[in-house]
């Protein structure tokens, strides 16, 4: 066949292909952008007198996933919403959650490529304006009373907001940390926790003083300022980055590569050469975008992260509610409780992140299924033991709320060791979509099930709780064995070798 003949069939297939597809197929390909030597000098500074360093990006991270937390928080607006609009509790106001959990995930998962070839900075800034943008139309609606408006405004708009902040410094710092991949990421996902915990209180302060629409006036403006000046200290590291080059300190050895007449193309064959050392993959292949997301072991990840949140996302909304209704508690006990929950969901972002370091992030993982496995089948045994095993029920709450925020902190490293720097944007915000289904589709169904077997039943009868844990517990059967199939990281291999040295085989 000629060459010219190659061309036509080439022309025809992608005629052939529907336009849509050619979009998609476009926006999840584009390479990211090559930086000159003007750029690579200009991002050397924050501003005249302050120099960079990539520890800059750690506590920037973090104020920026504080602000997104607030998300957490949202539960503090439901019954002053309702009351405001409808003078009664109709339960309208936790519709906005829900919308606003589905729309992170979709805006993360559709503005991962675009946040690759713009780069963390513009990302976030863009971002925090919709944030802000939807804080203030929630504040329009609560004035005018409209709910749909209050849907669109928080939900929608704020909702994607936040999932493109929530994906642009986790991003950025999962390219300056190769070489503590998850301790950077686990310290990033932690500012969602603290921010869940914090805003919650500064939020009831601000109703009881100001009223609820200037609550979100207040609370928007402050989020965008704080969004946008962490979001000028974020930025991607100059081609041929590696921790050593640095000392961990600076980038005078890359700087001093320019100067010296260092092609910017010499220096993209030396960072795949680093990637190829620091990403850890199994059989160090340069993945595209699209080959990661069809891959096997993505999807295999995805059922995983999502069993892995599950049951702990479950717990999280209903936790009050065991506290009360099936140990006996006070409410001011139970509010102590969950909001104690809410400091182990927050280490254990930073825990699981930073063991999965030294053990593995496949091994990682391993043990927080296995510790949600054994919780769930003894659920029945816990929460029918009265007063004598309550002790026992709260040590496993707190368990399962490190696992949950693990997962969440863990996830950015192991994807990006298997698929590589340039495409965990992309990656990152498509396996958040698991969390916008494990929000939605388990709330929805724990509620059905919980409502169907809890007719003519006391409200302390566990019975209803004990049902729905039964089909959770298949889900994360079904998350670990997934995750078995998964081909293991460098960092697993070693563990499995030493592992080996201390049970060696007859």
């Amino acid at each position: 066949m000629t060459p010219s003949r190659n061309v036509e069939d080439l022309k025809t297939s992608e005629s052939a292909t529907p336009l849509i597809i050619r979009l998609i197929q476009n926006h999840y390909t584009a390479a990211p952008p090559i930086k000159d030597q003007e750029q690579i000098s200009r991002e050397e500074w924050v501003f005249p007198g302050l120099r960079f360093n990539r520890y800059m990006c750690m506590p920037s991270a973090f104020i920026i996933q504080f602000c997104c937390g607030s998300l957490y928080s949202w539960s503090v607006f439901n019954k002053p919403i309702d009351n405001l609009i409808y003078g009664s509790i109709v339960n309208m106001a936790p519709i906005t959650f829900y919308i606003a959990v589905g729309l992170l995930g979709f805006s993360a998962a559709i503005m991962g490529p675009w946040l690759e070839r713009e780069g963390p900075r513009k990302a976030s800034i863009l971002g925090g304006f919709l944030f802000c943008a939807g804080n203030l139309i929630t504040a329009l609606a609560l004035y005018l009373k409209q709910m749909w408006l209050i849907y669109l405004g928080y939900g929608v708009i704020a909702g994607y907001g936040i999932g493109i902040c929530y994906i642009s410094p986790v991003s950025a710092l999962q390219k300056w940390f190769p070489d503590h991949r998850g301790l950077a990421s686990g310290i990033a996902v932690s500012g969602f926790g603290a921010g869940a915990i914090v805003s919650a209180k500064l939020e009831v302060a601000l109703i009881q003083h100001t009223g609820l629409p200037t609550t979100f006036l207040i609370m928007g403006l402050g989020y965008f300022v704080l969004i946008f000046i962490s979001g000028l200290v974020l930025r991607t590291p100059p081609p041929g980055f590696s921790p050593a080059s640095l000392n961990d300190t600076s980038l005078d050895s890359e700087m001093h590569q320019v100067e010296m007449g260092k092609t910017v193309e010499d220096d993209e064959s030396a960072e795949k050469s680093n990637s190829k050392k620091l990403d850890d993959d199994d059989d160090k292949k340069e993945w595209t975008l699209l080959e990661a997301l069809v891959s096997t072991d993505f999807r295999l990840m995805y059922v995983m992260f999502f069993s892995n949140i599950l049951f702990g996302l479950v717990a999280i909304s209903r936790l009050s509610n065991m506290i009360t209704d099936i140990f006996g508690k006070s409410a001011e006990h139970a509010s102590t409780v969950v909001a104690i929950n809410g400091g182990f969901n927050l280490s254990g972002r930073i825990f699981f992140s930073l063991l999965s370091d030294y053990v593995g992030r496949k091994n990682a993982y391993v043990l927080m299924l296995t510790c949600q496995l054994i919780i769930l089948a003894s659920f029945y045994f816990i929460t029918t033991g009265g007063s004598t095993t309550y002790w026992l029920f709260l040590m496993c709450m707190w368990i399962i709320a490190s696992c949950y925020g693990g997962g969440f902190g863990s996830i950015p490293a192991f994807l990006t060791d298997k698929f590589g720097q340039y495409n965990i944007g992309a990656c990152h915000g498509v396996i958040l979509t698991a969390w916008s289904l494990a929000g939605i589709v388990g709330g929805i169904v724990f509620t059905s099930v919980f409502k169907a077997t809890s007719e003519d039943r006391d409200i302390s009868d566990p019975f209803p709780y004990n049902v729905n844990v039964w089909w959770m517990l298949g889900i994360v059967m079904v998350g670990w064995t997934a995750l078995l199939f998964v081909k293991p990281t460098e960092r697993d291999r070693k563990v499995y070798k030493m592992l080996g040295r201390f049970f060696p085989k007859k």
